[in-house]
């Protein structure tokens, strides 16, 4: 069975059942507690938390996921960041015996699997919770005999919230047994079984009994304490892995020898004169990682040194050092690089710095996901400009990056104390990430490999004091506008008119250009305004054009500026844009320019937008990989005055 005819019947199945099939969400979670959608229920939490009466009771989809907690074990049998989640829901509905009965016969009846291979693990219980005796009662009665039920605690029987506190629950998990030819080492658990580490048994189908929310016991306690209070309603929420479940049914000994992966890892092999056989691990990295910055970049995410940016940047830049080992050739070939001497001790992790290599990988991916996920298909010229972008951005990093690490390594070679240690300081850890963009993580495979080892702690301290400095220098610019620099009554006059005309622009952007837009930086001064915000390509003069006339008309409109204070969490549910959310007080100033824009800030702003002039902008260029930077001026200081 492929992995498009899984999908298909799956949906089907449920159909079938009663269930409404929803397309899936976005990447980009709504919640802004998390960073990303990391399962299929996360765009049902408020049905499952009983907060909102749900439009349908029963309800089915695949999701788009993304997971970051395994990622340095990405390369093995099984692990992904990105993967596809088959869910089926009930809010209120039905519950065990139903759900148990038809995650069966999906599995039997329509995917053809064989019973007597089904294993099941249950909740055990614990002080606060209950066993759950319900559930092995079911399995029983579908057929599954006492012997092959497991039971297990919160680490493996207990699923959830997505976040701190939320819906969550017990559940029991369907694990297939893949014969003793799938093992790859000892067994952990005595008899082989469910959850064994020896690889041969797989799961493939979680079923989680949402009854309870989690919830923090005493808010005002210093240490958290949590308890679990059970739900008004029993919902259902299940999930399959695409990529794992469709490796059992090809007899696959991992999904990246299935339909979603074998073009991938061909498309790479073309380009490489090492084979996929003797380097498993660098062609899993690269396949799996474009893949997610396919789906990351298609859902609006932008390379950057925080926050989801910073995942994207992660993920790209591994894929593109384990391009480098690979051979594979690079867009860097086309600028001028480091000489074959400087880079002599480094070439081991450079590789040849030679065309496109992720273009046709790019392609593969679209020509497998386009007919189910259209956006990437439609936003393919986005994706590859983004991560050509980053490729020849990381490239000329990397090359200045491995000198300076050589520096290090031989500095460190010859000093005694390291010798013994063979320790990186956090400090030098903290530089190559700040100055030469070293994720941690490749910094500690480039030490390991040299067989040195890396100060975390170290680096968690110097990244701590840079982020105190900036988050210094954001209270600057954007809580006083930098007006404290203004030598002049009228100076601060027009800082402040230029201040107030950065709320327009920022508004007009996202209206030219999508939502997604994000502010990324300002600096203004008495003669100018400076406007950072993430997009990743060149604005044309059309579009430039269009934002200068939305920022002339609220002017001309003179729209009244008004000035609220509210609770951080009320401003942010009230849409007030917040994109500096680590420096903000606990009571906030939002300002509103009539009903155009809605911003969290410090100030200081006009009465009314009739006194700015006439906006210009006067240049757009790149600010950095993913961001943008317009320069603009007010031509007249107050035409109300005339």
């Amino acid at each position: 069975m492929t992995s498009f005819e899984l999908r298909r019947k799956f949906l089907n199945f449920f159909k079938q059942k009663g269930h409404k099939i929803v397309p899936s969400s976005s990447l980009i979670p709504e919640d802004e507690s998390v960073l990303l959608t990391t399962a299929g229920m996360q765009q049902f939490v408020p049905e499952l938390s009983c907060k909102v009466k749900p439009r349908y009771k029963r309800v089915c989809s695949v999701q788009k996921c993304f997971r970051t907690s395994d990622i340095d074990q990405v390369g093995d049998d099984t692990h992904h960041t990105f993967f596809e989640m088959l869910g089926n829901w009930s809010f209120g509905d039905y519950f065990k015996p139903e759900a148990i009965k038809w995650a069966l016969e999906f599995l039997t009846q329509e995917c053809g699997l064989d019973k007597k291979r089904l294993w099941i693990t249950v909740f055990k219980g614990n002080k606060e919770i209950p066993k759950d005796k319900e559930s092995i009662e079911v399995w029983e009665k579908q057929g599954i005999p006492r012997e092959r039920i497991f039971e297990f605690g919160m680490e493996h029987n207990f699923w959830g919230p997505t976040a701190e506190v939320g819906p969550c629950g017990p559940c029991s998990e369907i694990h297939y047994d893949r014969g003793k030819e799938f093992r790859r080492g000892r067994c952990s658990i005595k008899g082989c079984g469910p959850n064994c580490e020896c690889g041969r048994f797989v799961e493939i189908w979680n079923l989680v009994f949402m009854e309870y929310d989690k919830k923090i016991k005493n808010q005002k306690s210093k240490i958290k304490n949590y308890e679990y209070v059970p739900l008004p309603q029993k919902n259902i929420d299940t999930g399959i892995g695409l990529e794992r479940l469709t490796a059992v049914l090809q007899n696959k000994p991992s999904a990246y020898e299935t339909d979603l992966f074998s073009p991938l890892i061909q498309e790479i092999e073309k380009n490489s004169s090492k084979p996929y056989n003797l380097n498993h691990k660098s062609y899993r990295i690269i396949a799996d990682h474009v893949r997610g910055a396919v789906f990351l970049i298609a859902d609006g995410v932008l390379p950057s040194n925080i926050d989801r940016g910073y995942i994207l940047r992660r993920i790209l830049r591994r894929a593109m050092r384990s391009a480098r080992v690979l051979n594979l050739p690079s867009t860097a070939s086309q600028r001028k690089q480091p000489s074959k001497q400087e880079l002599q001790k480094s070439r081991k992790v450079v590789g040849e710095l030679a065309g496109n290599w992720y273009v046709d990988v790019i392609k593969k991916i679209i020509e497998i996901y386009g007919q189910v996920y259209p956006e990437i298909k439609t936003k393919e010229t986005d994706i590859i400009t983004v991560i050509q972008n980053e490729e020849e951005k990381f490239s000329r990093a990397l090359a200045k990056g491995l000198r300076y690490f050589d520096r290090v390594e031989r500095f460190l070679s010859k000093s005694k104390v390291s010798k013994q240690r063979k320790v990186i300081p956090g400090d030098i850890v903290f530089n190559l990430y700040q100055s030469y963009g070293f994720p941690l993580e490749m910094t500690r495979e480039l030490a390991e490999e040299r067989g040195f080892r890396i100060d975390e702690q170290g680096f968690k301290n110097e990244l701590k004091k840079h982020q105190e400095i900036s988050r210094a220098g954001v209270q600057k610019k954007f809580g006083g506008v930098g007006i404290e620099q203004a030598k002049t009554e009228e100076e601060k006059i027009k800082m402040t008119r230029l201040h107030t005309a950065t709320h327009l622009l920022h508004q007009a952007l996202r209206e030219v250009l999508g939502e997604k837009i994000k502010q990324m930086g300002s600096d203004i001064n008495p003669e100018r305004l400076r406007f950072d915000f993430s997009y990743h390509r060149k604005l044309s003069p059309e579009e430039l054009k269009k934002v200068e006339d939305i920022v002339n008309q609220k002017i001309k409109e003179d729209l009244s500026v008004t000035m609220e204070k509210m609770p951080l969490e009320e401003a942010i549910k009230s849409g007030a844009l917040a994109f500096f959310k680590e420096k903000y007080p606990e009571i906030v100033k939002v300002y509103s320019i009539g009903d155009f824009s809605r911003e969290i800030c410090a100030g200081p702003h006009v009465k009314s937008t009739g006194e700015l002039g006439i906006f210009k902008i006067i240049k757009e260029q790149s600010s950095g990989a993913g961001v943008r930077r317009i320069r603009a001026i007010l031509k007249e200081e107050n035409p109300k005055s005339k």
